[in-house]
């Protein structure tokens, strides 16, 4: 009878897992801080992906690390570069499976930070052109979706021009619209080897305060031409996915970070909580709130607890 009457529902087709891509062959080194996710090489990468669509998981989003990283992030518009050579090999491997990719150069600079950097701070309109000519180099590997998690002021409509005149203008794009400067970034920091070398990312992240602010920030993105918009992080902002569903019909995804992972996952193996029930009870929520589609760690749990 629950069932029968269900408001909110949840699938694996509902979920995209994010991977983590290095150099190498047979890599599948473990990210201390988040238990059961690797940083895995593309030949591995590939067989993680035949998994991933045997279970019905909506789509996966790739972040790279790069062989070595520079002042100029040179790595993250690379046509060799890791993620657009594990764009290529995913995609032939298994062409039915949708392929995100991260659009930001935080991985790629040696500095740490999302963007170029002059008199000691990210220069927003410079770091235009690096985030254009990445999105272009991933659509042009066979991307399926280009999502810019940096939170520059006008790169929606920057790539949206790039990969118009590079003749993919159905390219869609998925903006990390409303991405707070969260503390529950922490393990990924680790996973992607991107913690910034110096200060921190509060200039052009927004302010965990701020409820209004994240609704301009949308606003903008969609009129600058974003197919798709993204809350990140999840649970301590469903209030925000609440209000943008409300308030805008386009596709809303949204991040259930690395934070929020491990600190269910460092609960569970201190006998604190059932570590099933809260994967769905807190992917449940998230759908609740709004979310079209969830981007979590648990993706795979999730699907086989679905299934």
């Amino acid at each position: 009878m629950r069932d029968l009457v269900r408001e909110t529902r949840l699938e694996p087709g509902d979920c995209v897992l994010p991977l983590f891509v290095c150099p190498g062959e047979e890599v599948r080194r473990e990210i201390n801080s988040m238990p059961g996710n690797y940083q895995m090489s593309i030949d591995v990468l590939v067989r993680e992906c035949e998994q991933v669509a045997e279970l019905g998981i909506g789509g996966i989003i790739l972040f790279g690390i790069p062989v070595s990283k520079d002042e100029e992030a040179s790595g993250a518009h690379d046509e060799s570069g890791i993620v657009q050579q594990a764009v290529r090999a995913v995609k032939r491997a298994s062409s039915k499976l949708i392929v995100i990719t991260d659009v930001c150069n935080c991985e790629y600079t040696s500095h740490g930070h999302c963007g170029k950097i002059v008199d000691g701070d990210v220069d927003n309109d410079a770091t235009l052109e690096w985030l254009t000519r990445a999105a272009v180099s991933h659509a042009r590997s066979g991307a399926d979706i280009v999502a810019p998690s940096d939170m520059m002021d006008g790169r929606v409509e920057a790539i949206r021009n790039g990969l118009d005149a590079a003749g993919f203008k159905n390219t869609p794009i998925l903006s990390y619209a409303a991405k707070y400067a969260s503390v529950f970034y922490g393990p990924f920091r680790e996973a992607a080897e991107s913690a910034p070398q110096f200060g921190d990312r509060r200039s052009y992240q927004m302010d965990p305060a701020n409820a209004r602010e994240a609704l301009r920030e949308i606003e903008l993105d969609l009129e600058e031409g974003a197919d798709m918009i993204m809350v990140k992080p999840a649970m301590p902002y469903l209030d925000i996915i609440r209000a943008a569903r409300e308030r805008f019909d386009a596709p809303l995804a949204a991040y259930q970070v690395s934070g929020e992972f491990s600190m269910i996952m460092a609960a569970a193996r201190n006998g604190w909580l059932d570590l099933d029930r809260a994967i769905l009870e807190s992917l449940t929520s998230i759908r609740r709130a709004g979310a079209d589609f969830i981007l979590t760690y648990f993706a795979k749990d999730a699907a086989r607890l679905l299934g």
